[in-house]
């Protein structure tokens, strides 16, 4: 494998945008179909070998289950059961999905295993039983990730965010690697804030207008390599998940990655506000 297929294998296929309109920079919405199929098809002869859903991005998992998957690495989240169990649900993804297992099963609501930890031990049932390979949780505050091991809820993988701006679990996963731990990262593009024309940001993101504005300025249309290739370089992170609208993104998030350039403007401490897309004011 030559050196940029390496660096590839290291990427993860985002898919939130398949299933809900999704993104701040997203003007288009869903990806149809077609396109997906196309984005499949490249990031399989491009070497990038997993692929991020969960059954929560509207119908991601069943639009993704119309294509062969099993040349890829598949990670699904589960949301806490209304009803029945992680296994009903686990049941209910690998059908939309067309597979007979996946290669991780994460919660997307990690803090529900700290109110019924019953589920975690439902969760290493699943991986006894190889319909998973690896159990975690993805995480959104260090928070839950200290309460969760203090619980001695283990994972196998975790995903969380990290990017340019938000550092916040550096110290945590490179400590979680060394045990083990296989570290997926997403929020490489802070859900395309770092690609909006900064004076059409709403006010709430003046602290980091000027900021947003030095990156563009200095990268220009190779600002999506160098986002990834923050995340990419570090030893500590196996996988950096990367959602992409249509195949052109894609092939040219690859192009860019290629372009090693260290980033220069001063990344100064960015208030958490701006680092939890989910705190953000809505459209």
């Amino acid at each position: 494998m030559n050196s940029m297929k390496r660096v590839y294998s290291k990427l993860g296929l985002g898919t939130v945008q398949f299933g809900i309109d999704y993104g701040i920079s997203n003007t288009k919405g869903k990806t149809d179909s077609a396109e997906i199929e196309k984005i499949l098809d490249y990031a399989g002869k491009n070497s990038i070998a997993y692929i991020d859903t969960a059954s929560a991005y509207g119908n991601a998992e069943k639009v993704l289950g119309s294509f062969d998957l099993t040349s890829f690495r598949v990670i699904s989240k589960f949301m806490p059961p209304n009803q029945g169990s992680i296994k009903d649900e686990l049941e209910k993804s690998l059908k939309n999905l067309g597979l007979g297992k996946v290669y991780a099963y994460l919660a997307h609501r990690p803090e529900e295993l700290l109110k019924n930890p019953e589920q975690w031990f439902d969760l290493k049932e699943l991986k006894k039983q190889s319909k998973v390979e690896k159990i975690g949780y993805s995480l959104n505050s260090l928070e839950e990730l200290d309460s969760l091991l203090q619980k001695n809820m283990e994972p196998d993988l975790i995903q969380v965010p990290y990017n340019l701006f938000d550092r916040r679990f550096e110290r945590h996963i490179v400590e979680l690697k060394k045990n083990g731990c296989e570290i997926h990262v997403r929020s490489a593009f802070l859900q395309g804030l770092f690609f909006i024309e900064p004076k059409n940001l709403p006010v709430y993101f003046k602290s980091v207008k000027n900021l947003i504005s030095d990156l563009q300025n200095e990268f220009g249309e190779n600002l999506s390599g160098a986002l990834l290739n923050f995340a990419l370089e570090k030893e500590f992170i196996d996988v950096v998940v990367v959602g992409v609208e249509n195949v052109n993104q894609l092939s040219q998030n690859l192009k860019n990655i290629s372009f090693k350039q260290p980033v220069k403007t001063r990344i100064p401490v960015v208030a958490e506000k701006i680092l939890v897309p989910s705190l953000w004011p809505k459209k």
